[in-house]
């Protein structure tokens, strides 16, 4: 059991290595380009404070068993952190600010809530207040796919959900959701539980419009936010009938 229990976690680990670096692509194109251009930095504020709460909540005096939580969320932390400098130092004026604000918030309710498990609370109590506020934002984490699928569905096209990453989406959930279970740990189970379940969903959904062309169809601004896309440019409709002489009117008087 302990060897099983062993096994799915360091898949667990590997799964999410590959979802915390899938944003790489992103950010050196940010840095070559030197812009934010009109991707969203939300994203990955919001994973950083998922791996600051479950990286905390796997230490081993807040609940044992669960380094391997521990590791994999602190390194997802580190790299989220990186992803988030690279977005500020590179983001326009308005942005940056937003950011900043939303970064500034995340540390504030990380440090509360270390601050509370450490000098308020012990033992079960501990890992009862830890344990919920990492299964509340890791379920947000993996919640924030679902705007896509309905996209998918939508358009009958898979062109902005990508096979690997619904894959390792998957492969992330099972794996913790096994390891939740054989160390009946359910602030483990849970929210990985959910997570394979979405990414069963979405598998499912590829497999199912894989080979359609769908309709052409650009993500509206609140999908791409939550893909941490680049946001669709409007253009201007031209007028399909130009008036030549801007100092007459429609019917030819001045």
């Amino acid at each position: 059991m302990d060897i099983l229990h062993f096994f799915f976690g360091v898949c667990g680990n590997a799964a999410a290595l590959f979802l915390f670096l899938s944003p790489t692509i992103t950010f050196k194109r940010i840095v070559k380009n030197r812009s934010t251009e009109q991707f969203s930095g939300i994203p990955y504020v919001m994973t950083l404070l998922n791996c600051l709460l479950s990286a905390w909540y796997g230490l081993p005096f807040v609940s044992p068993n669960n380094i391997l939580v521990s590791t994999i969320n602190g390194t997802g932390a580190a790299i989220e952190f990186i992803y988030v400098m690279i977005f500020i130092i590179f983001a326009p004026k308005r942005e940056k600010a937003k950011i900043l604000g939303l970064l500034t918030f995340v540390l504030t309710v990380f440090g509360c809530v270390a601050f509370v498990s450490l000098f308020a609370l012990h033992h079960n109590a501990r890992k009862l207040f830890c344990g919920v506020a990492a299964t509340v934002f890791s379920i947000i984490m993996y919640g924030s796919p679902l705007s896509i699928m309905r996209l998918v569905i939508k358009t009958k096209s898979v062109e902005f959900m990508p096979f690997f990453l619904s894959l390792f989406v998957f492969l992330c959930g099972t794996s913790w959701f096994i390891f939740g279970l054989l160390g009946r740990d359910p602030f483990v189970a849970v929210p990985n539980g959910f997570g394979s379940a979405l990414g069963t969903m979405q598998l499912i959904l590829y497999f199912i419009y894989r080979d359609r062309k769908g309709e052409s169809k650009k993500p509206s601004s609140e999908e791409t936010m939550e893909m941490g896309l680049s946001k669709p440019n409007h253009v201007k409709q031209q007028n399909p009938n130009p008036n030549p002489n801007p100092n007459k009117t429609q019917n030819g008087s001045i």
